[in-house]
């Protein structure tokens, strides 16, 4: 396969300067979190999210995944090219050819990309537990869904709600790259969705689409079992995503967490790492089956093994809890320290409005209740309030579950933005020679005006800070140990990066 095929906002659409207008803008910054909206066809998208957020693909191959495969990445890189081992939908090798044509074009990235280093990067967690070979990940997470009766006389009165914390590295290279892509697509089959995750991803780890559909992913912890090639594994985090991205997946007429349930049991293999995948859809549905979902899968029989309220799991009422550890697979009722704490707390299951659903996950699941750290992001998703609370880890070591959260109404998010045909006026910071060794050149964009450049190393830690104005200067780096670094101006938010040999 691989081989063969292979809330209005004036946007920029830049042409005048590439080959290929990019259908995308950055919507907010900080230092550690962008949000992104892109449109269009696969290819569009792909390349619109690469060209934006190359900067931070950038930082991740350098400093995260290419340390992580280390000598492992060209076996990886084999492994994927062939469908007998790996399988990826055309749709997404096309966006994701896009996505390493809108990096490269940007001349922003220190090594050319192809579209298999791209599945990859979208995949790695899949490789965690190829042929046994770790990569040393430290991640889990845990999630709280209530509806019907559980949420019955509350704010939500009836409605559903799933708050959701992810633990992952809280490395400096990881906190600095986090997303939300909403992607707004041009083919017919398709809808709006939306992912949370990181920078270079088209894949989902955390997302939602605009018929209210979310999906997330967990590590399942306590299933060991290593994936074999030949078995045509396709990556969870594609397969989540096409469970949203798809209209109504399986045409039974209404988008619920029975399109994520067909699109994950068509794996017949299961995957090459065990997770759990939770779901959740609008209430309105009625059937507990069609609103909520905990899924978990292994690359060992039973592959897949889906949990409803059906099942007796220590968590009551219309509430469904996951937390890392096997409950229904093989009927294992492994219950961890948050599992325990979640039960022991929610009582008998009612009156759990948007406050309660939140407090439960903070207060007994969270990294912060229990000494932990890696809390990177924490949210709340009401489908049917169109309601959507985001905090996100910061440098300094605050967790996400130490942060006050952002809130967003996610009809303004799936909106589709008013165009208007404009160059692009390149705001970076380029520097000469890249790699460097003593000294480099620095070329300050601006007309006038004293500004305060900043350089910081790979950790975020500043190395270096002085004032310049606009046009070409010459900067010692000689007191630089080798390494990357980035380039801030503290007034224009001009940015750009080196790296000395």
């Amino acid at each position: 396969m691989k081989n063969t095929f292979l809330s209005a906002l004036f946007i920029l659409i830049f042409s005048n300067l590439f080959s290929q207008q990019v259908n995308g803008i950055i919507i907010f910054s900080d230092d550690q979190f962008k949000v992104v909206k892109v449109w269009g066809t696969h290819e569009e998208r792909g390349y619109a999210a690469g060209y934006i957020l190359v900067e931070g693909i950038d930082d991740l191959f350098d400093n995260y995944l290419m340390p992580a495969f280390g000598s492992y990445y060209s076996v990886a890189r084999n492994l994927m090219q062939t469908d007998a081992h790996i399988k990826i939908d055309s749709v997404y090798i096309r966006e994701a050819m896009g996505m390493a044509n809108g990096i490269n074009a940007s001349g922003e990235m220190s090594m050319t990309v192809d579209y298999i280093d791209v599945l990859l990067a979208n995949s790695f967690l899949d490789f965690q537990n190829f042929l046994g070979k770790g990569l040393g990940l430290d991640n889990g997470c845990s999630s709280l869904i209530s509806w019907g009766t559980a949420t019955a006389g509350t704010d939500l009165d009836g409605k559903s709600v799933i708050s959701r914390h992810m633990d992952w590295d809280d490395q400096p290279v990881i906190i600095r790259n986090q997303v939300m892509i909403i992607h707004i697509p041009a083919e017919e089959n398709e809808q709006p969705w939306l992912l949370i995750g990181f920078a270079g991803q088209m894949s989902v780890l955390s997302g939602f689409n605009s018929s209210g559909v979310a999906v997330m992913q967990h590590m399942l912890s306590d299933e060991y079992t290593a994936a074999s090639v030949n078995r045509g594994y396709e990556p969870v985090w594609f397969s989540m995503r096409k469970a949203i991205e798809i209209n109504d997946y399986n045409n039974d007429g209404i988008n619920n967490c029975l399109d994520i349930n067909d699109v994950i049991s068509e794996n017949l293999n299961g995957y090459a790492d065990s997770y759990i995948i939770t779901g959740v859809a609008p209430s309105s549905n009625i059937d507990d089956d069609k609103i909520a979902t905990i899924i978990e899968t292994a690359p060992a029989e039973p592959y897949i093994t889906i949990r409803n309220t059906g099942y007796e799991d220590g968590i009551p009422d219309k509430n469904l809890y996951a937390a890392n550890w096997t409950i229904a697979r093989n009927n294992q009722l492994h219950y961890c320290s948050r599992y325990n704490a979640v039960m022991e707390h929610i009582g008998d299951g009612t009156l759990i409005g948007k406050h309660e659903n939140y407090l439960l996950m903070l207060n007994y699941s969270s990294s912060c209740s229990f000494g932990w750290n890696g809390n990177i992001q924490f949210m709340q998703y009401v489908p049917e309030d169109n309601s959507l609370k985001l905090a996100y880890h910061t440098t300094g070591g605050v967790q996400a579950c130490e942060n006050t959260p952002v809130e967003y109404d996610t009809e303004q998010l799936f909106e589709m933005p008013v165009i208007v045909n404009q160059p692009k006026m390149k705001s970076k910071i380029k520097t000469y020679p890249n790699p460097a060794k003593t000294e480099i050149t620095v070329f300050i964009p601006g007309q006038n005006g004293v500004d305060e450049l900043d350089i910081y190393d790979s950790a975020g830690v500043l190395v270096k800070s002085q004032f310049v104005q606009p046009g070409e200067i010459k900067m010692e780096i000689s007191d630089l140990m080798p390494g990357n670094y980035f380039i801030r101006m503290k007034k224009s938010g001009f940015e750009g990066r080196f790296v000395i040999n």
